[in-house]
């Protein structure tokens, strides 16, 4: 502990040798998430334990700081999920009430959205949606105009079939 607080990696790799196990279960009973989840906390727990170890007053003690350090990286973690669910529920109503769509209808069309090939949708999701020319498409994706024609014409084609509706316009 002593030479880890002095600096030296390998000393805190033992460190994290010795404790990432007990971390990672605790992060994921506490959390309730998966072991990728944990896994993640996990990292972000011991990078900021690093970059902090020189504050710790007594180094008898570091379990217990540790953990508080990954207690506080899960609660930060789940406030920003929060704040962002809350961005994306405030942006969807802001859609529909705009669009006349409805929330269900929202979470269709994202579904068909990510069933399509990612470069289909990257030209959807600018030609569409975002009311780009295809030549900006093009352009901004670097794909040839003819290209870019074509995956917006397929793409809507399957979004309407996906959706149940015709492709009469």
């Amino acid at each position: 502990m002593r030479r880890a607080c002095r600096g030296s990696d390998a000393a805190f790799a033992a460190l994290v040798q010795r404790h990432q196990g007990t971390v990672r279960t605790f992060l994921r009973r506490a959390t309730g998430s998966g072991w990728a989840e944990a896994d993640d906390l996990a990292q972000e727990t011991f990078l900021v334990a690093w970059r902090a170890l020189r504050s710790l007053r007594d180094p008898a003690g570091f379990r217990t700081w540790l953990m508080g350090v990954a207690w506080k990286r899960s609660q930060d973690r789940t406030r920003s999920a929060l704040r962002g669910a809350a961005r994306d529920m405030a942006w969807m109503e802001g859609q529909e009430s705009a669009r006349g769509v409805s929330a269900e209808d929202r979470i269709s069309l994202d579904a068909a959205m990510a069933d399509l090939p990612p470069d289909v949708r990257a030209c959807v999701a600018l030609c569409l949606a975002q009311d780009w020319s295809n030549a900006e498409a093009a352009q901004a994706l670097g794909l040839p105009l003819g290209t870019v024609k074509s995956h917006v014409a397929r793409g809507r084609a399957r979004l309407l079939k996906a959706l149940g509706g015709s492709d009469d316009a």
